[in-house]
């Protein structure tokens, strides 16, 4: 089965990685953080702006892949300071408000300055 590289100017970008990658009807969207593209910079300093933007990123990836945040299955949630859990939370509902996919949440690795979040995603789309 071909893979299919996914781009978006609406997401940030980099040439380590790809935004997104469809292989068949599944979509994997790279962990995405919440930096705004058009800026280029992290979208506030706190954990509500940081979700907020990382999931538009992951979004606009979708919707350039022909999906949407309705086929997402499964979300992987990066912290860098765990006790943001609960501000990552209140967010994160706005988004999946009923019948979310699976997740899990475990604590970011890399130590960016700033950087509170990423968040990665995939979707099936029929």
């Amino acid at each position: 089965m071909p893979r299919e590289i996914i781009s978006t100017p609406n997401a940030p970008t980099s040439p380590l990685f790809s935004q997104g990658v469809r292989a068949g009807s599944h979509i994997y969207i790279s962990g995405t953080t919440g930096i705004d593209p058009r800026t280029r910079a992290l979208a506030g300093g706190g954990i509500q702006e940081q979700t907020r933007q990382a999931l538009t990123n992951c979004e606009a990836i979708l919707h350039a892949a022909g999906a949407s945040l309705d086929d997402v299955v499964e979300v992987g949630v990066l912290l860098t300071n765990p006790g943001d859990f609960d501000g990552m939370n209140e967010e994160y509902a706005r988004w999946f408000p009923s019948d979310p996919p699976v997740r899990y949440a475990a604590k970011l690795g890399a130590e960016i300055p700033g950087l509170l979040i990423s968040i990665r995603m995939t979707a099936v789309d029929d």
